[in-house]
């Protein structure tokens, strides 16, 4: 018999030819005006109505979340809202950029600690009636004061736009949450004016049809091609000479392989400095981010709604989340700990049952329990039971690896008062956690009093990541896309971290330092009760919201076309979730 060839090159020649299509297209796209940009964002927008429906439906059942379940507005949510809600956002900035007067409108001021931040959210009279006191602060690098600061917002769009260099970015798509991959391309397309290669995750490659519906006016104009592929593709592409320059959302091991090899190729590439990949790229990566309780004196309620929110942190697209909270860092002597705990199982048991769906997820989660001798699980029913871990010093294998699936660390302080436990928690955080992407802050408005707003400020000023959320889940950011998104500024290429760059960012700010956003302590109407002055209900991101799927679907329509006449309909189902 004749040996039957195994090595069989592929072939690749439908990626060449869409990128030759891509580089013939670039210069033109680079160059187009603001108004006819603004014009391509308002057709995306109309064809995202058409499709959102589908996406959302076929993105739940891909998932496997339970048909009929309120998880579905996940996938509105995440998916179409926060894709409509960056056009709006890139419309009104390319609207004002004429002497960037975009930014005149936006509130600023200087921190405790001597930075200028800008408050991005609330922006309009819109978010202050749909996200009613949440707000958000994007704080710049030390050296950008409110005198520079458009010095430093939108560069790319001080060369003039005859003169603009066109070029071709590779976007790597994430395969967990749907809007990522769309968003990656509007910060290379409208940020930085490249023609953008997007590689579907094979893990929710599904979503290519409703993408190229979507985002068929960049097609059209040969900004922007979809294609599918694994590893062998995503190396191609890396390593393509018309691509100038590389994004991805993943893994820093992945990160790692890209630029320096896989195996120990890469080992000795980094050991010697020697990048295999010697393009630009940036990247966002995951972190065992943590969420840090402070002790106070919280009622019932209290306990049960920030339970309500923490397994929302954990569990939100069932743990596949870059943010969600990893490591639970608590009082120890704190008399609520435990019933703060209990609560938070009880929430976890009793949420409608979903499964893992990310590949990989069963190994990952066996693994993480197999590192502790004392972790336990409880059963949730036709989901997987949720492993907790608790960590004492030193075990460094819960601080350094990102889980990515439904499983929790636990990491207990002792502290003689909440202003010393907290800076004790940020040192922990800082000093021992895997990455600065996202880190969570929950704390009684009381509590902040106590130690005073101002020193308050200053501490968390200490804590080193991308997104800060006080009373809030840093994924809230993801989907406020005026929020610069990534990790703190200052890794490198050899030690990656949670990434480099932002994305999202739709003020286009060139230096951001991270994003501190804000929520209300209690939901309305208790928060009114209390003298919080908020008219947010139960947030429709939280797992436990049993309207969601239909305030996500009407968000997106709201965010499509805003209207006084859609509101009354939010609200009424907004307060019954």
């Amino acid at each position: 018999m004749n040996q039957i060839a195994t090595d069989i090159t592929p072939d690749f020649s439908a990626l060449d030819r869409d990128l030759e299509a891509l580089r013939s297209g670039a210069e033109a796209w680079a160059r187009t005006s603001n108004a006819e940009r603004i014009a391509v964002l308002a057709e995306i927008k109309d064809r995202l109505l058409e499709v959102a429906e589908g996406w959302a439906e076929t993105a739940a059942r891909r998932k496997l979340i339970p048909a009929g379940s309120p998880l579905a507005g996940e996938e509105w949510i995440s998916g179409p809202y926060a894709v409509m809600s960056a056009c709006n956002g890139l419309m009104q900035t390319l609207a004002g950029m004429n002497g960037k007067a975009f930014l005149d409108h936006l509130s600023k001021r200087t921190t405790a600690n001597g930075q200028l931040a800008v408050r991005v959210l609330p922006h309009s009279i819109w978010d202050r009636l749909l996200l009613s006191g949440v707000s958000a602060d994007a704080w710049m690098q030390p050296q950008v004061d409110e005198a520079n600061l458009a010095a430093h917002t939108a560069c790319a769009y001080d060369t003039p736009v005859d003169a603009r260099d066109g070029g071709v970015s590779l976007v790597l798509g994430a395969g967990n949450i749907a809007s990522i991959a769309p968003l990656d391309v509007f910060e290379k397309a409208f940020g930085a004016h490249k023609a953008v290669i997007l590689k579907m995750n094979p893990v929710n490659e599904y979503l290519t049809p409703f993408l190229e519906a979507a985002l068929k006016p960049l097609i059209e104009r040969d900004a922007l091609r979809i294609v599918k592929g694994g590893a062998e593709v995503g190396s191609y592409l890396c390593n393509h000479a018309a691509v100038d320059e590389v994004h991805i959302t993943g893994a820093a091991a992945s990160h790692d392989a890209i630029v320096w090899g896989p195996g120990e190729e890469g080992a000795k590439n980094k050991a010697a400095n020697t990048p295999k990949l010697t393009k630009p790229i940036t990247s966002e990566l995951g972190a065992v981010c943590p969420t840090i309780v402070v002790p106070g004196n919280w009622s019932e309620a209290d306990i049960k709604f920030q339970a309500e929110h923490l397994a929302t942190q954990k569990l939100h697209n069932s743990g596949f989340n870059c943010v969600a909270c990893q490591m639970l860092v608590l009082p120890k002597s704190w008399g609520q700990k435990d019933a703060l705990i209990d609560a938070i199982r009880g929430v976890m048991r009793d949420m409608d049952a979903r499964q893992a769906y990310y590949p990989g997820a069963a190994d990952r989660m066996a693994g993480f329990a197999d590192q502790s001798a004392n972790a336990t699980s409880f059963d949730r029913g036709e989901a997987p039971a949720l492993i907790f871990a608790p960590v004492n010093e030193g075990e460094n294998w819960f601080t350094q690896n990102e889980v990515f699936a439904p499983a929790l660390s636990t990491f207990e302080i002792e502290a003689e008062d909440a202003e010393t436990y907290l800076i004790e928690a940020i040192r922990y955080a800082n000093e021992t956690l895997h990455g600065t992407l996202g880190a969570n802050i929950v704390i009684h408005p009381r509590t902040i009093r106590q130690i005073g707003r101002k020193r308050f400020e200053e501490i968390i000023a200490d804590l080193h990541y991308g997104t800060i959320a006080v009373n809030a889940w840093t994924g809230l950011a993801f989907l406020a896309t005026a929020c610069p998104w990534g990790a703190f500024p200052g890794h490198t290429l050899d030690d990656v971290g949670s990434g480099i760059g932002f994305a999202h960012n739709t003020f286009m700010f060139d230096k951001p330092e991270r994003v501190v956003v804000t929520a209300p302590w209690r939901p309305f109407p208790r928060g009114v009760l209390s003298g919080q002055f908020t008219l947010l209900p139960r947030p429709p991101w939280f797992v436990t919201n049993r309207r969601q799927h239909v305030v996500g679907r009407l968000l997106t329509h709201f965010q499509h076309k805003p209207s006084w006449l859609k509101l009354p309909r939010i609200f009424a189902n907004a307060l019954r979730g």
